[in-house]
Formats: structure tokens, C-alpha cells, sequence
């Protein structure tokens, strides 16, 4: 039972950072793709700061299309896109871009919720002031709206984790591709439950310093 536990601890810690690596850079490029995307939607919506009804209706289409679609089936699709870029689609960096691209929309309606809360009190005080649009939204809605965008923050990457461990059933590497390749395929189940564990405590670990930092930026108010 020891060597079992000492060799479980053993396959561990490569897939661990793998999916580590993959999360977090992912979560970058998507907050980069997806959060002048919900500002912008944020902003042409019926009561954003320049409506635009047709346009607005056409992007989030779009951005619902993505979001609905199974992940699995959108990092396939993009396997030629990941040879461009990557010029392999195989391995945790090939990973990042199918992970970049299905966190974005979800990155683009939460930030678009966020700041669909701030006070509109606020918004008409900066349009006295003589702010305009990109004024209101760097220095009045990102402020406001900060800690619903940490919130939002934690649950991309909690999802971006649930989608590495996806992506390691067709090559992507981390803890999914060792759960099933050694786990599951090997009929070990206690590599299986081990990657698991660490996936569940990472995820626990994010849900805590998200919450934490929310709570945080909302007392500061």
C-alpha cells in the first residue's frame, strides 16, 4: 500500500504543474480576448453607454454559440490552428490555445455582467463631469466593478481546470491525460483518485483566495 502512495506521489508532480502552466496562461490570453469583448457588449447593449442594437445582437450570438459549444468538440476543431501557431497539437502549450479560446466568451459575459451592476447614479455623475465612454469605463466601471470581476475571475479558472483535465484525453498533457492514461486505462484507480484529489484542492484553493480577495476589495469601498 506504501509503494503504491510513494509511486502515486511520484507521477504526480509533472502533470500537477502541466496543468498549472496551462490554467494560468490560458486565464491570461483569455481575459485579454474576453474582457474588451464584454466591455464592448457591456457598452453597445440597450442600456450600455452607445447602444447598438443589431451589432450587439450579432456578437452575442456569437459569443452564446461559443460558450454552448461541448469543449471537447471545439479543441478538435482547432487542432489545425494549434499546428499553426504551436506546430503541434499534442502537449500542454498546444492546449492553450483550444483552453484561450473557450474561456474567452465566458470571461466576456462575465465581465459584461459585472459591469451591468455598477450604479447607473455613478455613471451619470461621470457623464456630468464630462467623461467620456473609455473614461467611464477605465476609471468608473473597472473600479466599481472589481470585485464581481475577481469573483468571475476564480470561476474561469476553476473552469479552465475542469477543461485541461478534458483536454488530456486527446493529448493535451496534466492531471487529466495521467488520470486517464495511467489511471484509467492502467486500471490503477489510485492514480485516478490522486489526480483528482489535487484537482479538487486546486480548485478549492482558487474558490478560497477569489472569495477572499472579493470580499477584500468590497470592504475597501
Amino acid at each position: 500500500m506504501l509503494e503504491k502512495i510513494l509511486e502515486v506521489l511520484y507521477l504526480l508532480p509533472v502533470p500537477t504543474a502541466e496543468t498549472i502552466y496551462m490554467t494560468l496562461v490560458s486565464t491570461f490570453l483569455a481575459c485579454i480576448l474576453g474582457f474588451p469583448l464584454g466591455a464592448f457588449l457591456y457598452s453597445a447593449s440597450p442600456d450600455g453607454l452607445n447602444p447598438r442594437g443589431i451589432l450587439y445582437n450579432t456578437v452575442s450570438r456569437v459569443v452564446n454559440i461559443l460558450r454552448s459549444m461541448p469543449f471537447i468538440i471545439l479543441m478538435i476543431l482547432l487542432i489545425p490552428l494549434s499546428r499553426i501557431i504551436i506546430r503541434t497539437s499534442i502537449g500542454p502549450t498546444a492546449a492553450i490555445i483550444p483552453l484561450s479560446i473557450a474561456a474567452a466568451p465566458f470571461v466576456a459575459r462575465v465581465s459584461e455582467s459585472a459591469l451591468s451592476e455598477v450604479d447607473n447614479g455613478v455613471i451619470t455623475a461621470a457623464r456630468a463631469m464630462g467623461s467620456t465612454n473609455y473614461q467611464i469605463i477605465t476609471k468608473v466601471l473597472i473600479p466599481e466593478s472589481l470585485p464581481a470581476l475577481v469573483s468571475g475571475l476564480a470561476l474561469t479558472i476553476i473552469n479552465l481546470v475542469g477543461y485541461s483535465a478534458m483536454a488530456g484525453a486527446i493529448g493535451g498533457g496534466g492531471l487529466g491525460s495521467l488520470a486517464i492514461n495511467y489511471g484509467y486505462y492502467r486500471f490503477r484507480m489510485e492514480v485516478t483518485l490522486g489526480a483528482v484529489v489535487i484537482i479538487l484542492l486546486f480548485v478549492e484553493l482558487v474558490q478560497f483566495t477569489g472569495s477572499s480577495i472579493s470580499r477584500h476589495l468590497l470592504s475597501k469601498r
